[in-house]
């Protein structure tokens, strides 16, 4: 499958998880482990990508614009994204497990699991802010 239609289907599998630990109950655990299912396939198809393609690229690791290179080929460009998709689906099901740990209201949780979603390390500063309220007793 070529990596133009792929995209759309990785893009799915991991919105469809987001959905679910944003709206589902904080007391269900099957969520959790929808997402776990899912960073696992998406992994899976990373290892298929970096495999088919890493030997294509131009690039390297050593300076931005090497960087750049490499993701000028679709097939690890494709690559770099399912890596994103697949370690920010995991921490959104570490936030939800803590939250539910902690005792966080799933109201806060969800801007915190949004902005996750969307810009990654930016959610994960804004759960680690809540949860350091949420363990000092403030929320």
């Amino acid at each position: 499958m070529a990596p133009h239609e792929l995209f759309p289907i990785t893009n799915a599998a991991a919105a469809l998880c987001w959905a679910v630990l944003l709206f589902a109950p904080l007391r269900l655990g099957w969520p959790q482990r929808l997402a776990v299912v899912a960073a696992l396939g998406l992994a899976m198809v990373y290892a298929a990508l970096m495999g088919a393609f890493i030997g294509q690229g131009r690039g390297d690791f050593q300076s931005l614009a090497g960087v750049a290179r490499l993701f000028e080929h679709p097939g690890l460009l494709l690559a770099g994204w399912v890596h994103y998709l697949a370690f920010d689906l995991l921490l959104g099901v570490w936030q939800r497990g803590e939250a539910q740990r902690i005792g966080l209201s799933q109201w806060l949780l969800m801007p915190c699991l949004f902005l996750t979603f969307m810009f990654g390390p930016i959610g994960w500063l804004a759960f680690m802010v809540l949860r350091q309220f949420r363990l000092r007793g403030s929320t």
